[in-house]
């Protein structure tokens, strides 16, 4: 059976489509974002359904959750490196213990949207994160701190990237593959519980609210819980003897 998905943000509908128009019939190159996760996912709905091949969805490197929507006219070949984005990296003491909300903190302190950033990565020492190309000069001349704690700033990075996230593995046996099944053994809770979280509207299912029990969930798929954190699943299945069903995934840390 088809999965029903959510439709898409009636603005980004609009803003994707008037995109598609300008980047197929102009001399150069569209783009749009940074989007989040959720327009991502409507983003690259909507370009199935569009004639023009020439659309391309790139945050910076292989993976990014948050990315640039990129049109490009019939005769140019998509290209990465036309992105009008930048990539930061941000040096500091290790002992300092700065998280991804000290980051974006300060950035969105400074009065810069959300949309002009991208994803933002950090480590022990290190954070990269990718901003819009005409903000990156504002960036490097205001951010002197972050959380108090003085840091240096630098364009590009170096390989290898910080991890985005870290997971925990959990593991489960079963009834089915119905959503109900799979959240409460993702939170380690009832399945009468998970169902009655999820007619409240408190579980997501690939960033979209989910109010029915028995949607089916796949590999792949992002399962969201308020309050409980953020799972995905990467295996489901195989079918034990006794005709329960196997179910692997990561929580996110």
């Amino acid at each position: 059976m088809e999965r029903k998905q959510g439709a898409p943000f009636s603005a980004l509908e609009t803003r994707f489509h008037d995109l598609v128009r300008l980047g197929s019939s102009g001399g150069r190159a569209r783009f749009m974002g940074f989007l989040d996760e959720r327009e991502v996912l409507a983003a690259q709905r909507l370009a199935k359904g569009e004639k023009n091949g020439n659309i391309l969805l790139w945050g910076g490197y292989s993976g990014a959750e948050r990315a640039m929507l990129g049109v490009f006219p019939d005769f140019m070949e998509p290209d990465e490196a036309k992105f009008p984005m930048e990539a930061m990296t941000v040096s500091f003491r290790k002992c300092d213990r700065l998280s991804h909300r000290d980051f974006l903190g300060a950035l969105v302190h400074t009065g810069i949207e959300r949309s002009a950033l991208g994803d933002i990565l950090v480590e022990e020492g290190r954070c990269v994160f990718f901003c819009r190309r005409e903000i990156s000069d504002f960036v490097l001349l205001q951010i002197t701190k972050i959380g108090g704690t003085g840091v240096k700033m630098a364009r590009g990075f170096d390989e290898p990237l910080p991890l985005a996230h870290h997971f925990e593995e959990w593991s489960a046996v079963i009834a089915s593959a119905r959503l109900d099944c799979a959240a409460a053994a993702a939170v380690s809770s009832s399945r009468g519980k998970a169902s009655s979280m999820i007619h409240s509207g408190l579980v997501q299912l690939n960033h979209e609210v989910v109010v029915s029990p028995s949607e089916e969930v796949r590999e792949g798929d992002m399962l969201s819980v308020r309050g409980k954190g953020r799972f995905v699943l990467d295996r489901v299945g195989p079918v034990t003897k006794k005709g329960r069903l196997m179910i692997r995934g990561r929580k996110y840390l």
